[in-house]
Protein backbone atom coordinates (compact mmCIF):
# COMPACT_ATOMS: atom_id res chain seq x y z
CA UNK A 1 0.00 0.00 0.00
CA UNK A 2 1.07 3.35 -0.89
CA UNK A 3 -1.59 5.77 0.91
CA UNK A 4 0.83 8.36 2.29
CA UNK A 5 1.44 8.96 -1.31
CA UNK A 6 -1.99 8.77 -2.83
CA UNK A 7 -3.82 12.20 -3.53
CA UNK A 8 -7.37 10.95 -4.10
CA UNK A 9 -7.96 9.05 -0.73
CA UNK A 10 -10.74 7.96 -2.31
CA UNK A 11 -11.62 5.36 0.33
CA UNK A 12 -13.11 8.38 2.56
CA UNK A 13 -15.96 8.52 -0.03
CA UNK A 14 -16.03 4.54 0.12
CA UNK A 15 -14.46 3.38 -2.64
CA UNK A 16 -12.75 -0.43 -2.36
CA UNK A 17 -9.30 0.14 -2.86
CA UNK A 18 -7.85 -3.73 -1.08
CA UNK A 19 -8.96 -6.88 -1.20
CA UNK A 20 -8.77 -7.40 2.51
CA UNK A 21 -12.46 -5.62 3.05
CA UNK A 22 -14.11 -8.31 3.44
CA UNK A 23 -11.90 -10.61 5.60
CA UNK A 24 -11.54 -6.65 8.06
CA UNK A 25 -15.73 -6.53 7.74
CA UNK A 26 -16.14 -9.73 9.21
CA UNK A 27 -13.43 -9.22 12.04
CA UNK A 28 -15.53 -6.26 12.57
CA UNK A 29 -18.81 -8.13 12.72
CA UNK A 30 -17.60 -11.17 14.51
CA UNK A 31 -15.62 -9.57 17.82
CA UNK A 32 -18.38 -7.91 19.89
CA UNK A 33 -15.34 -6.16 21.39
CA UNK A 34 -13.55 -4.74 19.10
CA UNK A 35 -16.84 -3.44 17.30
CA UNK A 36 -17.77 -1.93 20.18
CA UNK A 37 -14.06 0.08 20.85
CA UNK A 38 -14.72 1.22 16.95
CA UNK A 39 -18.55 2.76 17.36
CA UNK A 40 -17.68 4.23 20.96
CA UNK A 41 -14.57 5.81 19.76
CA UNK A 42 -16.14 6.67 16.01
CA UNK A 43 -19.18 8.61 18.80
CA UNK A 44 -16.87 10.59 20.11
CA UNK A 45 -15.09 11.86 17.00
CA UNK A 46 -18.72 12.70 15.44
CA UNK A 47 -20.01 14.14 18.66
CA UNK A 48 -16.97 15.98 20.03
CA UNK A 49 -14.81 17.17 16.44
CA UNK A 50 -13.06 19.93 17.30
CA UNK A 51 -14.61 20.23 20.87
CA UNK A 52 -12.59 18.18 23.38
CA UNK A 53 -8.97 18.29 23.41
CA UNK A 54 -7.36 14.68 24.23
CA UNK A 55 -7.53 14.11 27.62
CA UNK A 56 -11.18 14.95 27.70
CA UNK A 57 -11.80 12.42 24.54
CA UNK A 58 -9.62 10.05 26.36
CA UNK A 59 -11.89 10.06 29.84
CA UNK A 60 -14.76 10.40 27.55
CA UNK A 61 -14.10 6.86 25.76
CA UNK A 62 -13.30 5.42 29.10
CA UNK A 63 -16.88 6.88 30.41
CA UNK A 64 -18.83 5.58 27.45
CA UNK A 65 -16.65 2.34 27.09
CA UNK A 66 -18.16 2.12 30.52
CA UNK A 67 -14.62 0.77 32.05
CA UNK A 68 -14.00 1.99 35.65
CA UNK A 69 -10.05 0.89 36.26
CA UNK A 70 -7.43 2.69 33.66
CA UNK A 71 -3.97 1.76 33.34
CA UNK A 72 -1.35 4.66 33.19
CA UNK A 73 1.85 3.50 32.38
CA UNK A 74 4.10 6.90 32.44
CA UNK A 75 7.99 8.11 31.96
CA UNK A 76 9.25 8.81 35.26
CA UNK A 77 9.83 12.36 33.06
CA UNK A 78 6.31 12.91 32.96
CA UNK A 79 5.69 12.05 36.58
CA UNK A 80 3.71 15.36 36.63
CA UNK A 81 1.53 14.95 34.20
CA UNK A 82 1.13 11.18 35.40
CA UNK A 83 0.24 12.62 38.95
CA UNK A 84 -2.57 15.56 37.53
CA UNK A 85 -3.81 12.91 34.65
CA UNK A 86 -4.43 10.84 37.53
CA UNK A 87 -5.97 13.58 39.62
CA UNK A 88 -8.31 14.53 36.95
CA UNK A 89 -9.64 10.61 35.87
CA UNK A 90 -10.22 10.27 39.41
CA UNK A 91 -12.50 13.45 40.14
CA UNK A 92 -14.19 11.71 37.00
CA UNK A 93 -15.07 8.64 38.59
CA UNK A 94 -12.36 6.08 37.62
CA UNK A 95 -10.21 4.02 39.63
CA UNK A 96 -6.63 4.13 38.48
CA UNK A 97 -3.38 1.42 38.50
CA UNK A 98 -0.35 3.72 37.41
CA UNK A 99 3.17 2.49 36.54
CA UNK A 100 6.45 4.55 36.65
CA UNK A 101 8.77 3.37 33.58
CA UNK A 102 11.45 2.58 36.50
CA UNK A 103 9.30 0.10 37.95
CA UNK A 104 11.29 -3.01 39.60
CA UNK A 105 14.62 -0.87 39.43
CA UNK A 106 16.10 -3.28 36.94
CA UNK A 107 19.95 -1.98 36.58
CA UNK A 108 20.77 -1.67 32.89
CA UNK A 109 24.34 -3.70 33.23
CA UNK A 110 22.02 -6.47 34.16
CA UNK A 111 20.93 -6.60 30.66
CA UNK A 112 23.68 -5.14 28.73
CA UNK A 113 21.65 -2.07 28.01
CA UNK A 114 23.68 0.95 27.40
CA UNK A 115 23.79 3.70 30.36
CA UNK A 116 22.75 6.87 29.41
CA UNK A 117 24.81 8.39 32.16
CA UNK A 118 27.74 6.04 31.49
CA UNK A 119 30.23 4.08 34.11
CA UNK A 120 29.63 7.49 36.67
CA UNK A 121 26.33 6.34 38.36
CA UNK A 122 26.61 2.98 39.81
CA UNK A 123 23.27 1.88 38.97
CA UNK A 124 20.86 2.85 36.28
CA UNK A 125 17.57 1.43 36.15
CA UNK A 126 16.49 0.03 32.76
CA UNK A 127 12.68 1.70 31.29
CA UNK A 128 10.50 -1.45 31.77
CA UNK A 129 7.53 -1.31 29.83
CA UNK A 130 6.98 -5.65 29.82
CA UNK A 131 7.17 -5.00 33.85
CA UNK A 132 4.97 -1.86 33.25
CA UNK A 133 2.28 -3.76 31.27
CA UNK A 134 2.72 -7.27 33.38
CA UNK A 135 1.72 -5.17 36.67
CA UNK A 136 -1.85 -3.18 34.73
CA UNK A 137 -2.71 -6.85 33.93
CA UNK A 138 -2.13 -8.18 36.76
CA UNK A 139 -4.50 -5.05 38.36
CA UNK A 140 -6.47 -5.93 35.54
CA UNK A 141 -6.96 -2.55 34.18
CA UNK A 142 -9.69 -2.36 31.44
CA UNK A 143 -7.81 0.70 29.17
CA UNK A 144 -4.07 1.37 29.72
CA UNK A 145 -3.39 5.07 28.56
CA UNK A 146 0.49 5.87 27.49
CA UNK A 147 2.10 8.82 28.91
CA UNK A 148 5.29 9.86 26.83
CA UNK A 149 6.99 6.02 26.39
CA UNK A 150 10.40 5.99 24.89
CA UNK A 151 10.37 5.13 21.39
CA UNK A 152 10.37 1.22 21.24
CA UNK A 153 9.43 1.40 24.43
CA UNK A 154 5.81 2.14 23.57
CA UNK A 155 5.58 -0.76 21.16
CA UNK A 156 6.87 -2.99 23.75
CA UNK A 157 4.53 -1.70 26.47
CA UNK A 158 1.25 -1.68 23.65
CA UNK A 159 2.45 -5.57 22.63
CA UNK A 160 2.31 -6.77 26.32
CA UNK A 161 -0.69 -4.84 27.31
CA UNK A 162 -3.45 -7.14 27.69
CA UNK A 163 -5.85 -4.13 27.87
CA UNK A 164 -6.41 -1.42 24.93
CA UNK A 165 -4.15 1.01 25.21
CA UNK A 166 -4.49 4.38 23.69
CA UNK A 167 -1.53 7.34 24.01
CA UNK A 168 -1.90 10.23 25.49
CA UNK A 169 1.58 11.87 25.10
CA UNK A 170 4.24 11.25 22.70
CA UNK A 171 8.05 12.28 23.98
CA UNK A 172 10.08 14.28 21.93
CA UNK A 173 12.50 15.95 23.73
CA UNK A 174 13.44 18.08 21.71
CA UNK A 175 10.02 19.80 20.17
CA UNK A 176 8.45 19.75 23.32
CA UNK A 177 6.33 16.38 23.25
CA UNK A 178 5.39 17.25 19.55
CA UNK A 179 7.04 15.21 17.21
CA UNK A 180 5.41 16.01 14.14
CA UNK A 181 6.52 19.70 14.15
CA UNK A 182 9.59 18.12 12.59
CA UNK A 183 7.22 17.69 9.25
CA UNK A 184 6.16 21.31 9.61
CA UNK A 185 9.78 23.19 9.79
CA UNK A 186 11.80 23.95 6.78
CA UNK A 187 14.75 23.83 9.09
CA UNK A 188 13.64 19.99 10.12
CA UNK A 189 12.57 19.15 6.45
CA UNK A 190 16.02 19.74 5.29
CA UNK A 191 17.32 18.09 8.17
CA UNK A 192 15.40 14.91 7.16
CA UNK A 193 16.04 15.11 3.83
CA UNK A 194 19.92 14.90 4.54
CA UNK A 195 20.42 18.78 3.45
CA UNK A 196 21.84 19.99 6.46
Amino acid sequence: MKCATCDEKKCYAGKVCHPIRTEVFEQYQQNPEVLRLLQVSSSIEADHYMKMCRVEETLEFARRMEFTLLGVAFCVGFANEARRFVQVAQEKGFRVSSVCCKVCGIDKDELGVKKLYGPEREVEAICNPVGQAEILNRDETQLNVVLGLCVGHDALFTMHSKAPATTLVVKDRVLGHNPVAALYSNYYRRRLDGEI
